[in-house]
């Protein structure tokens, strides 16, 4: 077994951050639509997070943006002319996918790509496949440039491969790490890792959510372990409760997070909670480990205030000291409910004893916590030295980009402001200027 750091790459906020609307099931989304947003405001907000969990200790990196607005879409779907002709024509004709080609989405990095470290791995290199995202027409090219930035950032082949992203059509709706969660001793150490899905393509008569989409297919994730060589006595896939799933639980993300061995879920969280606890269970024994589940019952935090509250949508951090801190936002304090349940967490003597906690309302306003906001890579000594060095956050860095946010980003933005081809130029010249910051000429298309 060898030692390994488990990086933590938040997605930079991109310089049109927007609230438009466009993920019918993510409650939060949903009910700020066309809501004035601050893109400078949460740009920091996401650094400041960032340079505070370095400056504790953790390993910490930046994943860029993606370039906005996205002209193939709206070329694609037949506007033409100048780019301030398509912009106008698509804010006129079809605002909505105008949205989609301005979105914000992709900050949200859990959503780039499922990852396996190479301690569970075939091959022992480590596995990225972006994800297809093919439930939403504003995500389902972000795979394109999320496979870019990967390769870009992890490109020796000696210690990494990034795959291509699933094929794009619903039997294999892929939502990344969003759905994905790996149980081990140590981030070094063989793990399990767990697949949590919310249907079955292939199987109509399984239990499957009423009012709001399923994303993650069960046949997605099987092909993702396929894909990233994992054995199969340790590898779990389990169903996600659907009736959560109604209830504005989009991905398991919102619902549960495993650090460690720890697994801390709500009690609704699965379909079958006895099955996979006892998978879980069994598939830990097979590395030498065991099981430590934190359950919350529904008595104690409702479904409704855990997704109000982002709860679960928080990171669970091993400290110097192997205790775990969790990485919580300001609305988890604000909940009532929540504030009691995590007071009482904290002081039981559990593993748990820190809470850190952050304002982050521009992204949760938008429908994503702390955990949306980071993508979690475990890597060894010879593969952190192996990848891109200039993502890593550093004093240096943090200092460089909140000068480049004061310089670019704007603080108000509106829904008409979409249609403004200054926004357009402005976000291809921040763009421009960030990858001389991270040392990553040629990451976008900006012709």
């Amino acid at each position: 077994m060898q030692s390994a750091r488990e990086f933590n790459f938040d997605g930079l906020v991109g310089p049109s951050h927007n609230y438009a609307g466009l993920s019918f099931g993510n409650v939060a989304s949903f009910n700020n639509v066309k809501s004035v947003s601050n893109p400078r405001q949460a740009a920091l907000q996401g650094l400041a997070k960032m340079q505070a969990l370095a400056a504790r200790g953790f390993a910490q990196a930046v994943l860029p943006p993606h370039a906005r607005p996205n002209f193939q879409l709206l070329r694609g779907v037949g506007f033409g002319g100048t780019d301030a002709d398509v912009l106008a024509r698509a804010y006129r004709d079809a605002p909505v996918i105008l949205a989609c080609a301005y979105s914000a989405a992709p900050m949200w990095t859990a959503n780039a790509a499922t990852v396996s470290p190479s301690a569970d791995t075939l091959d022992a290199r480590v596995h990225f496949t972006p994800a297809n995202l093919n439930n939403k027409l504003h995500r389902a090219r972000e795979h394109v440039q999320a496979t870019r930035i990967l390769r870009a950032i992890f490109h020796d082949q000696r210690c990494f491969a990034v795959h291509e992203a699933l094929p794009s059509t619903p039997a294999l709706g892929d939502e990344g790490a969003a759905n994905h969660t790996r149980l081990a001793a140590s981030h070094g150490a063989a793990g399990v890792e767990l697949f949590v899905y919310g249907r079955v393509e292939f199987d109509p008569s399984a239990p499957a959510p009423r009012k709001y989409p399923a994303r993650q297919t069960l046949e997605a994730s099987q092909a993702v372990a396929r894909l990233h060589g994992l054995a199969g006595a340790r590898t779990v896939f389990a169903a996600q409760n659907p009736q959560v799933i109604d209830q504005g639980v989009f991905h398991n993300d919102v619902i549960a997070v495993g650090n460690g061995n720890l697994l801390f879920y709500h009690e609704q969280a699965f379909s079958d909670e006895a099955a996979v606890l006892d998978q879980l269970r069994t598939a830990l024994a097979e590395v030498g480990s065991a099981l430590l589940p934190v359950r919350v019952d529904t008595q104690m935090v409702p479904v409704a205030d855990a997704v109000g509250s982002y709860l679960f949508n928080s990171q669970l951090l091993t400290k110097a000291d192997g205790a775990m801190a969790l990485v919580v936002p300001h609305e988890c304090h604000e909940n009532q409910a929540v504030a009691r349940y995590l007071e009482e967490l904290v002081g039981s003597g559990g593993p748990i004893d820190e809470l850190i906690e952050f304002d982050l309302r521009q992204s949760m306003r938008n429908g994503g916590g702390p955990a949306c906001l980071r993508l979690r890579v475990a890597l060894t000594a010879t593969e952190s030295a192996a990848m891109h060095q200039g993502v890593i956050m550093t004093d240096a860095l943090y200092a460089q980009l909140v000068a480049w946010v004061q310089k670019y980003y704007r603080d108000r933005l509106e829904p008409k402001d979409l249609a403004d081809p200054h926004l357009a130029l402005e976000c291809q010249a921040a763009l421009e200027a960030l990858t001389h910051i991270l040392g990553l000429p040629g990451l976008y298309d900006l012709s």
